[in-house]
């Protein structure tokens, strides 16, 4: 028999099912309800539900089929008129069989050994009250419990003994069978220490342009709640809650693969389920912001990589210490490595808790499909994700919005990571404003700079053209040796002085006489002729050429190319 595609929806009066039956015979096909029964029969679909409210048989219920698109439509009165049906869209729910009424135990003990209180009170006679004692000693968990559990609320063991070279690249914990849950979270922590990256870190804190392109991105949830919260304010009903959230035709059909199961957990598995929960739902939410609500082959790895349920298979005490364990490992594994991310997701699970069951269930039905298409990440849905989409369907929805209620009471603060980010923050401010006062000097320091260079630049220029008519004008002195103030003598010795304002000295070893070049503030560049010097200057020089010492002082710069030229200038007149 095949189970057929169906929806399911109500008004105040009737519950309609929708049955798709492509190329089924229309004239052969039953329908039965009564009560929270209800059976369709068309060959070779059959589809059996138990209705979570009661329906009745008055004449007042219809039936219509369309044979282009192959559906029945059914409606059917409801007992009660203007009751509400919970849960139509947990289809997984919808599809399990009634639970037994009987009384009879679940377990019972099979072949018993029929021994009278009389047997038993004679082996208690017999008792050795002699027996030798010894010292209590606490025995550690792992002997205790050398398979230690894991999976959904705990009830999985064993699976890595046979499946090892498999989930050895899903998870982080080696040896998970004997490990205990302290050795777990002290190893988690010690990895997470190693893989903090400072740099990494305060890259994103500095320049966080494409984090705030991230947070800025609203997934389908942000818009369900805005209209909830326009809709209904402070009223939050489970059926107006449900209304709100949408299944996909895709959706439906991975709820109506699922198996139904019952599971039967104490209260501290029933509280880790729920702790759990959050834990997976933070790194989704993490996950659908940064991928902007699309899929690649990095989405499997961020949900897994940041749940330290489904990496460390890790177990919950309180609902902060999700929030740490979850804030440290945004910060030290995914690309996007921001506090503010953290918040957003914690707020974005706040946001999918008080949506209700629906909206959780729709979420991890996207999760199953991610990692159903990842290998070997599809493992992680045979130890949870499967579990929890069966699960939540009968989850009490007062227990999600108390749990939405402590999630939203609990805050978290990066001091309490323990990755030392404020200093890390501080330092990085601290750095940043060093470089800032360092670059404003440079600038201005530079400014002062430029015109004293530019004047050592045209210092440098004029010692060397001072330098050149100087040794022009030694060679015309030269060429007229009985000469005396020639006119080509003026029109070179003129700018040479005025220029350079250089004092270049003649001496007579001998005579101690001198003739003194010396830059006039007129501009005329005269020479002064000392008192005691003969009127004709031709024998003086000739008689000077042959003891002359030349010293050129020039004030600045002292290494510039004038000083080399002028010791040119005395090599050649010498």
């Amino acid at each position: 028999m095949l189970t057929p595609a169906f929806d399911l929806s109500q008004d105040p009066d009737f519950l309609t099912v929708a049955i798709r039956v492509p190329y089924a015979r229309v004239s052969e096909f039953d329908v039965y309800f009564e009560g929270v029964d209800f059976k369709f029969y068309a060959k070779p679909y059959f589809l059996r539900l138990t209705l979570p409210g009661r329906i009745v048989e008055n004449g007042n219920e219809q039936g219509s089929y369309d044979a282009d698109k192959g559906i029945f439509t059914i409606r059917l009165p409801k007992e009660t008129p203007g009751q509400h049906f919970e849960g139509l869209n947990m289809l997984t729910a919808l599809l399990a069989p009634r639970k037994s009424r009987t009384a009879k135990p679940l377990v019972e003990e099979i072949g018993a050994s029929e021994v009278s209180e009389e047997g038993v009170e004679d082996d208690d006679d017999e008792f050795d009250w002699e027996i030798e004692q010894s010292p209590y000693e606490e025995v550690p968990e792992s002997a205790l419990n050398p398979n230690c559990r894991y999976g959904f609320g705990n009830l999985r063991s064993g699976v890595f003994q046979r499946l090892q070279d498999e989930l050895s690249d899903v998870i982080d914990i080696k040896d998970p069978d004997f490990t205990s849950a302290a050795e777990r979270r002290q190893k988690r922590l010690d990895a997470e220490l190693a893989k903090f990256d400072p740099d990494h870190y305060l890259a994103d804190f500095m320049e966080d342009e494409s984090v705030k392109h991230i947070l800025e991105y609203n997934p389908w949830w942000t818009d369900v709640y805005s209209e909830m919260m326009a809709s209904l304010g402070k009223s939050q009903e489970e059926e107006n809650l449900a209304a709100l959230v949408s299944f996909s035709e895709e959706e439906k059909y991975q709820l109506r693969k699922f198996v139904n199961k019952s599971y039967l957990l104490d209260k501290r598995a029933h509280r880790q389920v729920y702790y759990s929960l959050v834990d997976i739902l933070l790194a989704y939410c993490y996950e659908t912001r940064v991928a902007e609500g699309d899929r690649n082959v990095e989405s499997a790895w961020n949900i897994r990589k940041l749940s330290p349920t489904l990496c460390w298979f890790e177990t919950w005490t309180n609902v902060h210490e999700i929030l740490v364990s979850f804030g440290r490992r945004v910060l030290c594994y995914p690309l996007y490595r921001h506090f503010k991310l953290v918040t957003k997701a914690y707020r974005d699970t706040i946001k999918i808790l008080q949506l209700g069951k629906s909206a959780v269930l729709k979420c991890l039905l996207d999760i199953h499909k991610i990692f159903q298409e990842n290998d070997p990440a599809y493992i992680l849905n045979d130890l949870y994700i499967s579990d929890y989409c069966v699960w939540i369907q009968k989850a009490r929805s007062k227990k999600l919005a108390a749990l939405a209620e402590a999630l939203k009471n609990a805050s978290l603060t990066k001091a309490q990571l323990g990755l030392e980010l404020e200093e890390l923050e501080a330092a990085a401010f601290l750095v940043q404003e060093e470089e800032t006062i360092s670059k404003a000097g440079v600038h201005s320091t530079s400014g002062q700079q430029t015109p004293s260079s530019s004047s050592e630049t045209s210092g440098s220029e004029e010692s060397e053209g001072s330098a050149s008519s100087e040794t022009e004008e030694s060679d015309s002195e030269q060429e007229e040796p009985g000469g005396g103030e020639s006119k080509t003598g003026h029109s070179l010795l003129g700018p040479f002085v005025e220029e350079s304002s250089i004092a270049l000295l003649l001496n007579d070893g001998g005579m101690g006489k001198s003739t003194t070049f010396l830059g006039s503030d007129d501009g005329r560049g005269q020479p002064l002729v000392s008192p005691e010097a003969p009127r004709a200057s031709g024998p003086l020089i000739q008689e000077l050429g042959k003891q002359l010492e030349t010293s050129v002082q020039i004030s600045e710069p002292k290494d510039s190319a004038a000083g080399q030229q002028g010791g040119v200038l005395e090599r050649e007149s010498r």
